[in-house]
């Protein structure tokens, strides 16, 4: 079993039943990150390394979830803390517009380096959003400011000034 923590919360995962280094990604959450993914290049951050390092992207049913509140989302770590999979609740897939917010937030945390800006300030990067809806109205904008203000394009930035 892995255990996970994340948001000072516990959860208990079977192991990956595939021994081969494929990234195994649920379909739902494809086409989100091939658009994460465009967005990375676009912004010239190198993805890569990070994309071979994960074994996993999927929907579980094991994140709790209830009507105060719940975690929709995480980066599984495996026992030397290094990111290993990235999980999604299955009560994202309740709209489109919730589940692309919480795979855009998460990958942000993974491969743009992102910690919380907030504790709701309708942000991707938001601690909680109580709107998803809002962001998803301004989702150019949000997905711009979620890239240029990335601790991973800050020192990307900051490597081509000093070269």
């Amino acid at each position: 079993m892995v255990s996970l923590h994340a948001q000072n919360s516990n959860y208990d995962l079977p192991e990956k039943l595939t021994t081969s280094n494929v990234l195994k990604t649920d379909g739902l959450i494809q086409p989100h990150l091939d658009e994460f993914l465009k967005q990375c290049k676009k912004y010239n951050i190198d993805f890569s390394e990070k994309l071979f390092n994960l074994k996993e992207i999927a929907l579980v049913d094991t994140l709790k979830v209830s009507s105060s509140g719940g975690t929709l989302g995480m980066l599984v770590r495996n026992k030397d803390k290094e990111v290993e999979k990235i999980i999604f609740s299955k009560i994202t897939l309740l709209d489109n517009e919730i589940l692309r917010v919480v795979a855009f937030h998460e990958f942000g945390h993974y491969f743009l380096g992102y910690k919380h800006i907030c504790k709701d300030c309708d942000s991707i990067m938001a601690e909680v959003n109580t709107s998803y809806f809002d962001i998803a109205k301004d989702w150019e904008k949000q997905v711009e400011r979620l890239f240029i203000n990335s601790p991973e394009y800050m020192r990307t930035r900051s490597l081509s000034v000093n070269e």
